[in-house]
């Protein structure tokens, strides 16, 4: 059996004063690590802060032959407690981001406070020391980061709106830095533990406390922390001796062309039927998945863009077109003008910006354009077209639009 060994490894571990962070601290020391055990020593919602928690975690652990010193900056400052590691150990190699509070309201009594503070903790604790420890994570090419979320953020929770949203945002935070973190040997992984703890110990009863030990998640967290773990970008659960992943999964779905709020009615069976559901590992499979089913469907561009094999020259044209109509404008000669064409064909929309002296700041004058497709071609041809054709909006009267763009069709005309 594999030995997990974590001599000469620095461990950061926020909120390790009691409960499941306190478990993960000592697991690691016991295990030759140096730890960083950061907590505020605060109650559950966060109401007042105290050094004892920390001392308390770090003499524990120095008792039984360990190394660990404590921290009590708020993770919101998360570059101290990183230059704690750096300044006692040396170096960082794996942070658990596990601190955080619970401000339970239902979401129409819920404050912005309420919100804002469980947020704070959460969420940009979370990034504050991820943030401090990724430069050194970088510079050494290798890193461990293991974010602590709950089920809350899976399943939801009555008057949690606030923290299930925190606890959700980490697990998006967690798959985003495994990408971009791979190709340095930065994991990034979620745990969701189900736990007695600081936060969670007023809702169980003593006996499903018992079978809810914070001991029985802290395996998964020192596999995840560990060198020869190379899983990223997943998330895990632990919680009474079990444990598993949890992955996403889409419905195998169907292209529907051209469809409407009723069409998606009549086949909401065939949506949501999970018989036939998929796990994707990356945007990008998603992303390519859903295009070779549009190209099953002969689903892409608009008609007008396929028919079309003039684009460029049409293009051109439309920029004498809005050349046309900035030197009809109204206003001061100072404002930037903006023109845009809306191509329409049925269901599809094809958007044509102009936007050639625009400058940031400054008011613009605007017209915007929306016509069907073949009335464009038939100016294209030559045709005089008669005001009601379109739709105009914006600074440009749809006298001054109409003549410009007749002036067009007359050109084109000449050319046939």
């Amino acid at each position: 059996m594999l030995d997990l060994n974590f001599t000469d490894r620095v461990v950061v571990v926020t909120g390790a004063g009691g409960s499941l962070g306190k478990a993960y601290a000592l697991e690691f020391a016991k295990r030759g690590a140096s730890v960083v055990v950061n907590d505020l020593g605060t109650t559950q919602n966060g109401s007042f802060a105290r050094s004892l928690s920390a001392n308390a975690t770090v003499a524990e652990i120095k008792f039984h032959g360990g190394k660990a010193v404590p921290n009590f900056d708020n993770v919101e400052y998360g570059h101290k407690i990183v230059e704690a590691a750096i300044a006692h150990f040396g170096r960082i190699d794996v942070v658990v981001n596990n601190a955080g509070i619970v401000l339970d309201k239902s979401f129409q009594n819920m404050s912005d406070n309420d919100w804002d503070l469980v947020y704070r903790t959460h969420v940009k604790g979370a990034y504050s020391v991820t943030k401090a420890a990724w430069f050194f994570f970088k510079k050494q090419g290798y890193g461990r980061i293991i974010f602590i979320s709950s089920n809350s953020a899976i399943y939801g929770n009555f008057g949690q709106a606030n923290y299930a949203a925190a606890k959700n945002a980490l697990i998006g935070l967690s798959h985003t830095l495994a990408i971009e973190g791979n190709r340095y040997g930065i994991h990034s992984n979620v745990v969701i533990p189900t736990a007695s703890s600081r936060l969670t110990e007023q809702l169980f009863l003593e006996e499903s406390l018992r079978a809810l030990k914070a001991e029985y998640v802290v395996p998964l967290v020192i596999y995840l922390g560990h060198e020869s773990c190379q899983e990223t970008g997943k998330v895990f659960e632990a919680g009474a001796g079990w444990f598993g992943q949890i992955q996403t999964y889409r419905s195998k779905g169907m292209v529907l062309p051209a469809a409407n709020a009723e069409t998606i009615v009549d086949n909401w069976a065939a949506i949501t039927d999970m018989t036939s559901a998929k796990h994707f590992d990356s945007i990008q499979e998603v992303t390519a998945d859903l295009l070779n089913n549009a190209e099953k469907k002969g689903i892409s561009q608009t008609k007008w863009e396929l028919e079309n094999e003039k684009k460029n020259e049409y293009m051109e044209l439309l920029t004498v077109i809005a050349k046309a109509l900035n030197q009809k404008r109204d206003g001061s000669p100072t404002s930037c003008f903006m023109f845009m064409l809306i191509l329409m064909n049925g269901t599809d929309m094809h958007t044509v910006p102009f936007d050639d002296d625009y400058v940031p700041g400054q008011r613009e004058l605007i017209c915007i354009i929306a016509m069907h497709c073949d009335i464009f071609e038939q100016i294209l041809n030559g045709q005089i077209i008669r005001p009601g054709k379109m739709i105009i909006i914006g600074d440009i009267g749809e006298n001054d639009v109409v003549e410009s763009i007749n002036q067009l069709a007359k050109s084109m005309k000449a050319k046939l």
